[in-house]
């Protein structure tokens, strides 16, 4: 199974991500810390472009072929990305289900995106004007909508696995 989690920054997709890997014993892959490794290696600086993304495909692809079940998280905010994940998942012979996760409070979004810290080192974090300027495109498609305001990592997890059967 490939289960994309996407969604703006400061909204919980890592948190939930590495709780949903810890419960099922799913790979991790998240594009933030494929992108810096890029950085560090010296090749290439912020922003990187497809480049992190084009990796976790790559990488995601290898691993639902051992037969393991991915979560890739990244903020994903383009049609084109979500096809390409999708795209993975349908060429490993994966069902792939796709999570958006939001924060519908702006007082507490904004609270968490100018409080938090990064524990891969040398990430740059973006401000809140920055996450308010992001191109993020609408999503057309159905897909599994997890709202983490006014709840702790681990209700939003159980909403997580009620609303995607990726628990299960």
């Amino acid at each position: 199974m490939l289960i994309v989690i996407g969604g703006l920054p400061g909204t919980g997709k890592t948190t939930l991500a590495r709780l949903l890997a810890e419960r099922i014993g799913a790979v991790h892959l998240c594009i933030d810390t494929i992108e810096q490794a890029i950085v560090r290696s010296g090749l290439a600086q912020h922003p990187l472009g497809p480049v992190g993304y084009t990796v976790g495909y790559a990488l995601a692809e290898e691993h639902l072929q051992q037969g393991l079940t991915v979560i890739a998280e990244s903020v994903n905010p383009l049609t084109v990305t979500r096809d390409a994940w999708r795209g993975v998942g349908t060429k490993a012979g994966a069902t792939t289900v796709e999570v958006e996760v939001i924060c519908s409070d702006p007082a507490e979004h904004w609270q968490r995106v100018t409080t938090r810290s990064s524990d891969i080192p040398g990430l740059p974090m973006p401000d809140w004007q920055q996450v308010l300027d992001r191109d993020y495109e609408p999503w057309d498609r159905e897909h599994v909508v997890v709202d983490t305001a006014g709840q702790g990592p681990q209700e939003s997890l159980a909403w997580l696995i009620r609303g995607s059967g990726c628990g299960d």
